[in-house]
């Protein structure tokens, strides 16, 4: 260690000396919006038809029969036939269906809010009346 004594400080000459100060700030902001739709239909028709049909058949007959000359003969017959077929109709209607939607929204915010505040001082040589001296860096 160096002895050193300034007097009444005349002949002290500081080299470099210097102090300051740093403001810094970051602001930064990110955002995301995302939307998503769906929608989707099915439906579906069935018919069936059925058809039918009738069918009517009607006989009818009448019989005499006569024979004379003195032996009297008599004869009579009556018949009826009757005949009656039928079919039907159908309808069958049948539906079905589904529906669907769907709806999604995503969001996202990022912030990022960041202060920087710095002060130095600094000072390098000192040089005095009876010689110099080294200083190193100082920081504050």
């Amino acid at each position: 260690m160096s002895e050193w004594d300034s007097g009444d400080n005349g002949g002290v000459d500081y080299g470099h000396v210097e102090a300051g100060q740093e403001h810094e700030s970051l602001d930064q902001l990110h955002q995301v919006h995302a939307a998503e739709n769906d929608y989707d239909s099915n439906f579906g028709v069935y018919e069936q038809d059925h058809a039918s049909a009738e069918s009517t058949s009607f006989d009818q007959g009448h019989h005499v029969e006569y024979s004379n000359p003195s032996g009297e003969h008599y004869e009579e017959s009556d018949f009826t036939s009757y005949d009656h077929n039928e079919a039907e109709t159908d309808h069958v209607f049948a539906a079905e269906g589904s529906e669907s939607s769907h709806a999604s929204e995503y969001d996202q915010l990022d912030a990022l809010q960041a202060r920087f505040d710095s002060a130095f001082a600094s000072g390098t040589e000192l040089h005095t009346d009876g010689g110099s001296a080294a200083l190193g860096v100082a920081s504050n």
